[in-house]
């Protein structure tokens, strides 16, 4: 933070930002180590590696609604610190399973779905429990440091990680990342924070408390039409995510060092898109800025499909990148915030497991379309397709009262303005 951030007023936001900083440097480690012990030392399939990823989202289409309800009915502090402790504990199995020679890939799969659910506690808990560090006119700059931080993660971790794993192997790698889930559950426990106490007596029925969250989000004027939005969003990111890789090899011939150079420039946008997110939040408000980057996403992304082969592909694609992830890195922010400012405490969990969710099933269904779109007509007409969900995305906020969204400004103003309030 810079020293004329009022962020630094704030301890407990250095420690949760330093906390989510060190687990986001794990995760790339893990992300490789996987794949690797997957592949080489256990001898799976593809089809297998899949259905490996598969088992680490698993818990958030099916338990996700679950989790929201369960997270705003304890403090949050601590369901994140036995998490990321959890988390730690179990990224050491796979090394002593791996050690002691009984490391299978059923055994694998079930360490992954374990570690996914706690991640979906743990991701319930987080969204929810910022709002209760950070006041609302500060949580835009402060959900920006969060994504800046994450972004460079994105970068750096892979060289990370694949330095770990030639030094050390990959079953000893996940005790990297083992090691920072350790260190943020300690930063997470050491934060002062005031939470209100379970009211155990005021529970009803989950399924009762769920329909809450649900309708409290798609009966909102103006969170629906951001839900939504976020869903058809990841559709086409899962779909154009899916082909990009593969047409960058396969069609293009970039060969993995200059794909891995446009992928980079993803995440530089995403770090320079944050340090303006708070500035253009205030002066255009949440609502514009996010609108104005689901348009240049689609815009941006024209750019890949229209690149043919060399450098000017590699100079094509790099922009393509770092344009989506400039508008992204200064759009998200934006808007998590307004999500965070016009929710209740008491429903932030909820809210934040339902737009989650259902985004991460939307992941399950636009990576394989993506990939068979591409597999029978070719990966320009996936992009294309890919490209006309994105503007589904942008039309869908255009069209709704979010476009007059603006988030609070100054100490003592509403949380959120311009029609934010609940149904």
């Amino acid at each position: 933070m810079s020293r004329t951030s009022p962020l630094r007023r704030l301890p407990g936001f250095g420690r949760f930002w330093a906390a989510s900083t060190m687990s986001s440097f794990g995760t790339p480690v893990t992300t490789f180590a996987l794949q690797i012990v997957t592949l080489n030392t256990l001898h799976a399939s593809t089809a297998q590696l899949g259905l490996l990823n598969a088992a680490r989202w698993a818990p958030y289409l099916v338990l996700g609604l679950v989790a929201g309800v369960l997270v705003d009915r304890y403090r949050r502090k601590p369901v994140l610190v036995a998490t990321d402790l959890g988390r730690a504990a179990l990224l050491c199995v796979i090394p002593a399973l791996a050690f002691a020679d009984l490391l299978t890939f059923p055994a694998l799969a079930v360490v992954v779905f374990a570690f996914g659910v706690l991640s979906l506690l743990f991701d319930a808990a987080d969204q929810s429990f910022l709002p209760r560090l950070v006041p609302a006119e500060l949580l835009t700059l402060a959900n920006a440091r969060l994504e800046q931080s994450d972004a460079a993660a994105q970068t750096a971790g892979p060289v990370l990680a694949g330095g770990l794993l030639k030094v050390v192997g990959a079953p000893v790698a996940f005790l990297f990342d083992a090691v920072s889930y350790l260190v943020s559950g300690l930063l997470l426990a050491s934060i002062r924070v005031t939470e209100p106490a379970p009211r155990h007596h005021e529970r009803r029925p989950m399924l009762a408390e769920l329909r809450e969250g649900l309708a409290y989000v798609y009966q909102h004027r103006m969170l629906a039409p951001v839900a939504l939005s976020s869903h058809v969003w990841f559709l086409a990111h899962s779909m154009l995510g899916t082909v990009y890789i593969a047409y960058g090899l396969f069609e293009l011939r970039l060969g993995e060092f200059w794909l891995g150079v446009t992928v980079a420039c993803a995440s530089v946008g995403a770090v320079l898109g944050g340090a303006f997110a708070d500035r253009a939040g205030r002066r255009f408000g949440a609502g514009p800025v996010s609108i104005a980057a689901h348009v240049v996403m689609p815009v941006a992304w024209v750019l890949v499909p229209l690149a043919e082969s060399g450098a000017a592909a590699v100079v094509l694609l790099a922009a393509a990148q770092f344009i989506t992830w400039l508008t992204m890195g200064a759009a998200s922010p934006n808007e998590m915030s307004y999500r965070q400012s016009v929710t209740p405490d008491r429903l932030q969990g909820r809210m934040n497991t339902t737009i989650r969710s259902l985004n991460r099933g939307m992941i399950v269904i636009g990576a394989p379309l993506g990939g068979i779109i591409a597999d029978t007509a070719g990966f320009r007409t996936a992009l294309w397709t890919g490209i006309a969900v994105l503007v589904g995305a942008a039309l869908i906020l255009i069209w709704s009262p979010f476009r007059h969204a603006r988030l609070q400004t100054a100490p003592g103003e509403l949380a959120a303005r311009s029609d934010g309030q609940s149904p």
